[in-house]
């Protein structure tokens, strides 16, 4: 598929590589525009159409491009979500989490390379934005360094995993088995012990924390920040409590857009401003803030 003319103002649905994508053209039609990347969660927001609501972010001059995670929504293995389940319940972990994230992170070049073949973008460094286990995969894709990005973007990112499996034993009752491969998986997901790496290639960073997050409470995101501090010039990193947000944004099952609450209002002016600030590279964006 090659975007035509229609695409300019409306949203556009595909595959990228691969990936399910939901695609919002830039706020003032104009093109090339930049292109920012999102990822989903594993609660609410749990699917590209989720997400595009919930951080539309409507006044950025810029291709926002709302990815399905794997696993999810068109990409269900065989099985279903009853696989799914099995798979959590036997290693959530090493068999749900850990594969997510990484497959998610790794496959975000190849996505950008065909979208960049599809819609009318820059040649730009992409923009970065995810949501609870999608942040963690921007972090990890931070880390790894294989995609250019001029600007990211965290939401209650899992900055280490033995929170979500804190989480998910106080949920279900039930004793999680910390094997020899889960310590692997954690460390290679602490992204506190990962900041130097996340950080080497100075991409600006804002991470934004749910007060009411209970999964990943708002000083591990000040823990990230600081631990990522040491490594980058002040103005290129900034982290924010939003006091009513939950870690799960918006409301069940979290496939459709839902209403914005004063927290998602929040959030979203956030991620926007901050796009707005950093992803300067484009002539519209440049524009865009000095007006």
């Amino acid at each position: 598929m090659v975007a035509d003319a229609s695409t300019l103002s409306q949203p556009v649905t595909g595959t990228a590589a691969g990936v399910p994508f939901l695609a919002l053209p830039p706020a003032n039609g104009e093109v090339p525009a930049p292109l920012v990347l999102g990822l989903h969660a594993f609660e609410p927001p749990r699917a590209e159409a989720a997400l595009a609501g919930t951080a539309p972010m409507a006044s950025l001059p810029a291709w926002r491009v709302y990815l399905g995670l794997p696993l999810f929504g068109a990409r269900l293995p065989e099985g279903g979500v009853a696989e799914i389940n099995r798979r959590g319940e036997r290693d959530y972990l090493v068999e749900l989490f850990g594969p997510v994230v990484e497959e998610a992170a790794a496959e975000l070049h190849r996505v950008a390379a065909e979208l960049r073949a599809t819609f009318p973008v820059t040649d730009d460094p992409v923009g970065l934005v995810g949501v609870g286990a999608g942040a963690s995969a921007v972090l990890l894709s931070l880390a790894e360094g294989h995609l250019p990005v001029s600007a990211a973007a965290v939401i209650n990112p899992v900055v280490d995993p033995a929170l979500v499996i804190a989480a998910r034993e106080r949920h279900t009752g039930a004793h999680y088995e910390w094997t020899e491969q889960a310590w692997l998986a954690r460390g290679w997901l602490d992204f506190g012990s990962r900041a130097e790496e996340i950080s080497r290639n100075g991409v600006p960073l804002l991470v934004v924390s749910g007060g009411q997050d209970e999964v990943v409470p708002p000083e591990h995101g000040r823990s990230l920040h600081d631990a990522l501090a040491a490594h980058v010039p002040e103005h290129a990193l900034r982290h924010i409590v939003v006091p009513d947000l939950a870690h799960s944004i918006g409301p069940e099952p979290g496939l459709r857009p839902g209403p914005l609450t004063p927290a998602g209002v929040l959030t979203d002016r956030a991620l926007t401003e901050w796009l707005h600030l950093h992803l300067t590279s484009s002539s519209q964006v440049r524009g865009a803030e000095e007006a």
